[in-house]
């Protein structure tokens, strides 16, 4: 069933992800890539000193709005799986559904469960963002 969640999920997710990266990528100025085609750098060097670091500001934001879509892809559980065996599958956004309207209508445990998923997400853009700033600080350092 877990294979069948990634590869559902990553055609779900593969277009939004693929707009973002051709837009980011049109964004850049071909003149850097002239400028460091004549300074002598390899194709390597290009992408790794010119494509990446434009790329960055654009898929960051577009890599943790994937993962908050993902970590509450409650559709592709329950219309692939629903959860089954016994649960097995289940993640916190299908958790709280069942608290919610399969175990006696226990809305303050889904309302518990929407919270803790609340937090981590806020956690995890948290981090996300703190990584992308340390790693842009050390790159204009360089």
């Amino acid at each position: 069933a877990f294979a069948a969640y990634v590869t559902t999920n990553t055609w779900l997710g593969f277009p939004f992800m693929m707009m973002v990266a051709l837009g980011a990528l049109e964004s850049i100025p071909r003149d850097l890539y002239e400028a460091a085609a004549v300074d002598g750098a390899s194709a390597w060097q290009r992408f790794v000193h010119i494509t990446l670091p434009n790329l960055r500001p654009a898929l960051l934001p577009a890599v943790i709005l994937g993962s908050i879509w993902t970590f509450n892809m409650f559709n592709v559980i329950y219309l692939v799986s629903g959860g089954k065996p016994a649960g097995a599958t289940d993640i916190l956004v299908t958790q709280a559904y069942r608290w919610a309207f399969e175990r006696g209508q226990r809305y303050g445990m889904a309302a518990a469960y929407a919270t803790i998923i609340f937090l981590i997400l806020v956690a995890w853009t948290l981090i996300a963002h703190r990584v992308n700033a340390a790693s842009a600080r050390a790159e204009a350092r360089t």
